[in-house]
């Protein structure tokens, strides 16, 4: 929620222009280290091993686990931020061709030596979160990227205070985003110190449980790199679009990854843990614990889908809370309609994470990997196919090329669930993915869907945050209302279909 906030602030100062495009691109460039070996990849590879440690009762090789994973990522993370702010302008050029003839490039190339040293802080703050989740830590370890969000804040309103503006309040913003970075790994350390005994940081010499991890983390990072290669793809291929592309996926993109972050990925890093325990019962816990997981996501995020396609309008006002600014009513609308253009996809990507989370709990990292590198294939040819078409459309005055990557990225999304739901009953007794409570989530977004459309229709033209309010309340309620009378809800959904 704090991230919505940056946004807003983001978009007061910066609007869709060159500024906010070389932003875009200069924090994708190294977050593909930190996707590479933080959060998802780490979590998945490092936590089953682990926990199972803890669970045989050996806490000392646990110990011996988690420092010599600590002094790999160290080294690794260390050694590919320093050479990416020394290769700034190299990379630069790579990732965003379309900059090479305006300012966006040199903008860009004094951005990245900032940045990279941010994500290696940002990437050892996933170790401590790997030890916080294997202990059933999970508040302390996903309050922490608020820190990060406030110190970027911070930066930009006091830089603006200050009288900084354009480039100068820009590189203002970097260096919060850096000192953000640190703040989120140290105030994570107090909390996972308890469970830190034994825990000395090595590169794994006779560690023979850290060969697991690692054999399971190469080709966790083959599908990570695969949604990395699709993130950089977006933005090679937007650069090449008219000026803004870039930035209003940025921000369709963030809004969209909302309700995944709320509730998709959430789910699948509560119960990856769980799901690893599971395995030592038996197959059939495994496919109990994942279906109601799927069902939980998909309780949240069918409705957002739906508030996004149709309410994408509303939604987007939220990034025009501070009065006045670079971000207007033509900003919003093409937001809005990328946004659309994502939404579609939601579901499908939220379940996708979850059952992603049950074949790493498996021990099964390659699957989930091979789909991956095929969506990608999907979405790159698809959006390249659509966007030069799309960006002779115009909306709120952008053109709107940038759609066609959305649109490819949901076609994508799509193929990876069903190829993944596909596999996974394979292995598992039974089905996972099971229509009931999904048909009955789908009919109360129907009517929540006409609800809010209705409240919309009757409003007077009032501020974009009173027309939000009024149209997205009684879309929110309609729905918990009608799935609470059908006998639905989170609670109800624990143990999965009924």
């Amino acid at each position: 929620m704090l991230g919505l906030v940056r946004e807003s602030v983001f978009a007061h100062y910066f609007g869709n222009g060159a500024l906010a495009d070389a932003w875009r691109a200069g924090l994708r460039i190294p977050n593909v280290i930190q996707n590479l070996l933080g959060e998802g990849s780490l979590s998945a590879s490092f936590i089953p091993v682990y926990v199972r440690l803890l669970e045989e009762g050996r806490e000392r090789d646990a110990g011996r686990v988690a420092g010599a994973v600590l002094g790999l990522l160290c080294l690794v993370a260390g050694l590919l931020a320093a050479a990416g702010a020394w290769g700034a302008p190299f990379l630069a050029g790579i990732i965003a061709p379309g900059f090479a003839d305006d300012a966006r490039a040199e903008i860009l190339a004094s951005l990245l030596p900032i940045l990279f040293p941010m994500v290696a802080l940002l990437v050892v703050s996933a170790w401590a979160l790997g030890i916080l989740n294997s202990h059933r830590r999970f508040f302390v370890s996903y309050v922490a990227p608020a820190l990060w969000n406030v110190a970027i804040i911070t930066a930009v309103l006091a830089g603006a205070a200050w009288g900084l503006m354009g480039l100068d309040l820009l590189l203002a913003m970097a260096w919060g985003a850096l000192g953000g970075g640190a703040l989120q790994l140290l105030f994570q350390l107090p909390f996972a110190a308890p469970h830190l005994k034994g825990v000395v940081p090595s590169f794994g010499r006779g560690v023979t449980a850290l060969r697991e991890v690692v054999r399971n983390f190469v080709p966790l990072v083959a599908a990570r790199g695969a949604v990395n290669l699709s993130a950089l793809l977006d933005v090679f291929l937007a650069s090449l679009l008219a000026e803004a592309a870039v930035s209003m996926m940025g921000y369709a993109q963030t809004l969209y990854l909302l309700p995944i972050s709320l509730f998709g990925m959430s789910i699948a890093a509560a119960e990856l843990p769980e799901l690893s325990r599971d395995r030592v019962a038996g197959l059939e816990a495994v496919r109990e614990r994942t279906r109601g997981a799927v069902t939980k996501v998909l309780f949240w995020l069918i409705p957002s889908a739906a508030g996004y396609v149709f309410f994408g309008g509303e939604v987007t006002a939220f990034l025009r809370i501070l009065p006045s600014g670079e971000f207007g009513a033509g900003d919003a609308a093409a937001v809005g309609m990328l946004l659309a253009a994502y939404a579609v996809g939601l579901p499908a990507s939220g379940t996708s994470r979850v059952i992603s989370s049950a074949f790493y709990a498996l021990g099964d990292t390659r699957t989930p990997a091979r789909i991956a590198y095929l969506r990608i294939a999907v979405s790159a040819s698809a959006g390249a196919a659509l966007m030069f078409p799309l960006d002779n459309w115009i909306v709120g005055g952008f053109a709107m090329g940038a759609a066609g990557l959305a649109v490819g990225s949901t076609m994508g999304a799509w193929l990876e669930l069903y190829l993944l739901g596909g596999r996974l009953g394979q292995r598992l007794p039974g089905r996972v993915l099971t229509g009931g409570p999904v048909w009955r989530c789908l009919a109360a977004a129907a009517v929540a869907t006409l609800a809010g459309l209705g409240a919309g229709a009757l409003m007077p033209a009032v501020h974009p945050l009173a027309q939000a309010a009024a149209v997205l309340l009684p879309f929110g309620l309609t729905y918990l209302g009608i799935t609470g009378a059908m006998g639905i809800s989170p609670v109800k959904l624990r143990r999965g279909s009924r």
